[in-house]
């Protein structure tokens, strides 16, 4: 196969760079890697593949090690120990040089063939920063798979405010710049479209191929499916209230607070102009502990208020990303 990959892709910039987390995947490198050089070496592009392998128990490293030998675009990156599927993938981004990169998993589930198909949206539409697969006929099992990536496919789409059909697909391919703006923690890789809009990227999603897998096993269970529900409430704080953290936990802070401030004036008011007994009484209790609780949440966002202006400028952090000109528009129907 390695022969037929053109001169192209020996540039040192090339056009494009594939990024590729493993995790004990050794059965399925080699036929991966080549179908990943055959699909991209057909479509004329400069590119590179990066493999990044996650600490891989089995013998991944060793064979990524040979396969690069016979294969000048393949471009090996070993981590220390297992990270995750989020810093495999930082890594990549990290180490890419292309203009556009693509992410695919490497249990041959996705289709190379589909990554040209993806970089053609990008080139026909100029306006589109992140393509992102859906994988329309699955072959998963429904009871582990399907009907819990359905259901988490809606929940995230609807908390984030991006609709996707299939956030789980890993073949996406993204404009450069917009995952520079972007940095991957815990389990952040399921939620990169979401998080890529957050920054001003327009995303689109386009049918991909899906195939039964061949080797090895898969890494994800049912449990999966409660981790990202985990993950989007960090999501969903970090699209919202990032950069103003006063809004949320002021706003619960001056709500509670507020209720509490109500419970002590109606008692007190029992207590001079009725004579009442309130020493005793739970409501008392209650409304001490909404008060405390209120100040001690706006606190809590003064204190987030603080780190955010402590985050940003002794470094010269922008709180903005800027464009290098005016984003193209999409084709009219009569200019096409």
């Amino acid at each position: 196969m390695n022969e037929a990959a053109p001169l192209a892709v020996q540039e040192a910039a090339p056009r494009v760079s594939v990024v590729i987390p493993v995790y004990d995947e050794a059965a399925s490198l080699e036929p991966l890697i080549d179908a990943v050089g055959t699909a991209l070496g057909s479509s004329s592009r400069s590119f590179e593949v990066i493999v990044v392998d996650d600490g891989s128990a089995d013998d991944s490293a060793e064979r990524l090690a040979a396969l690069s030998v016979s294969r000048r675009w393949l471009r090996p990156l070993y981590l220390n120990r297992n990270y995750g599927q989020s810093a495999a993938l930082q890594a990549g981004f990290d180490h890419a040089r292309g203009e556009i990169i693509v992410t695919l998993d490497g249990d041959l589930q996705n289709d190379p063939e589909d990554v040209p198909r993806l970089l053609d949206v990008l080139d026909a539409h100029p306006e589109v920063d992140v393509v992102s697969g859906w994988r329309v006929d699955r072959h998963d099992a429904a009871l582990t798979r399907r009907i819990p990536s359905r259901f988490a496919n809606r929940l995230v789409s609807r908390v984030t405010g991006v609709p996707l059909h299939d956030y789980g697909c890993a073949l996406k391919a993204y404009r450069a710049p917009v995952l520079k703006e972007l940095r991957l923690y815990g389990e952040m890789h399921r939620f990169v479209p979401a998080l890529a809009a957050e920054v001003g990227a327009r995303v689109v999603e386009v049918p991909v191929q899906h195939r039964p897998r061949a080797h090895g096993v898969s890494k994800y269970g049912i449990d999966r499916t409660f981790r990202v529900v985990l993950d989007l409430l960090w999501v969903r704080f970090t699209m919202r209230f990032l950069h103003r953290p006063m809004h949320a936990f002021g706003g619960v802070g001056l709500a509670l607070g507020g209720v509490g401030v109500l419970i002590l004036a109606w008692l007190t008011f029992e207590k001079l102009a009725l004579g009442r007994d309130i020493g005793t009484r739970p409501l008392l209790m209650l409304g001490v502990l909404l008060v405390l609780v209120g100040v001690q949440l706006v606190a809590t966002g003064l204190l987030g208020e603080i780190l955010m202006r402590v985050w940003h400028e002794p470094h010269g952090r922008a709180q903005y990303v800027l464009r290098s000109g005016p984003r193209p528009r999409p084709a009219r129907s009569e200019d096409r």
